[in-house]
């Protein structure tokens, strides 16, 4: 698998790759849906490991995700440390969201109709599309891994071994349990809570992909805003008796502050209480 590091250039080197043995290696590596989109973008534009300038020509994300793609690339060809050396050079820099950028994601952002969409997409769609969107804005999950958190309870209440994710006693599903699952470099979640009625109804459910519903929702003319019941979730506890790093620890952010890394210990079973109640309220908005 890969190339030896040579002095070889990585024009010549990027001649020789084998994308079916590239791709392999990405689905061992990573999850499927970020696998698939990596390969995409490493397939196209492979040939900027030469000449990474030119991901200057694109903004924000896309800058980003290609930049993502082309080290995966080069760490499997064996010649991540020439690549980095040469973005060191032409001085290319990760994009990141400013001040202002976070301003007006503010001022655009249409989270207060968001439950009017799962509303209408609620009913219009089956058992376990509907179940896994509340699921969504009831946990404050990332799309992906509520997919994955969704098929783990199916898979694992057929299994009668339930009791190994979702514990009792703190209504609480234990995604550190599943680190290979739930842990990532920068993308993490550690324990959700949520209630016993619908981790039940989600067991007995059939297994779904992200693509599965996407694809029942633009052939119904409707837009994906699942990602948006996460911002809601995330707004809406804040303002019913939660603090913001308590927030931040349900949805999977460890701060790099003094303060959370050694100072903040909240009392998970106070905390199990206040979360309940926002819940209770979250849950009669989407079902009033």
């Amino acid at each position: 698998m890969g190339f030896e590091p040579t002095t070889t250039s990585l024009g010549d080197i990027t001649k020789s790759i084998d994308w079916e043995d590239f791709k392999e290696y990405l689905n061992k590596v990573y999850r499927a849906n970020w696998s698939k989109q990596c390969f995409c973008y490493a397939k196209k534009y492979y040939h900027f490991l030469e000449n990474p300038s030119k991901l200057e020509t694109f903004n924000g994300y896309t800058k980003n995700n290609i930049r993502k793609a082309l080290i995966s690339l080069s760490k499997y060809l064996g010649v991540y440390r020439q690549f980095k050396a040469k973005t060191e050079d032409y001085g290319i820099k990760w994009s990141r969201s400013t001040a202002i950028d976070a301003f007006f994601r503010m001022i655009n952002n249409k989270n207060h109709d968001v439950l009017k969409w799962l509303e209408e997409n609620t009913k219009l769609l089956d058992r376990n599309c509907s179940t896994y969107l509340k699921f969504v804005v009831l946990s404050g999950l990332r799309a992906n891994e509520a997919i994955d958190s969704f098929n783990l309870i199916i898979k694992l209440g057929a299994e009668g071994k339930l009791g190994e994710y979702y514990n009792e006693d703190l209504q609480t599903l234990e995604h550190f349990r599943y680190p290979k699952l739930f842990f990532r470099n920068t993308k993490n979640c550690f324990i959700t809570m949520i209630s016993r009625t619908l981790i039940e109804e989600i067991a007995k459910c059939n297994l779904m992909t992200y693509d599965i519903i996407r694809k029942k929702l633009q052939r119904r003319n409707k837009s994906t805003r699942i990602n948006e019941l996460r911002d809601y979730y995330a707004t809406f506890m804040v303002r019913h008796n939660l603090i913001k790093e308590e927030v931040d620890l349900l949805q999977g952010r460890i701060g790099k502050s003094i303060f959370i890394r050694h100072y903040f210990s909240p009392a998970i079973k106070e905390l199990k209480q206040r979360v309940f109640k926002a819940l209770k309220e979250l849950e009669q908005r989407i079902l009033s």
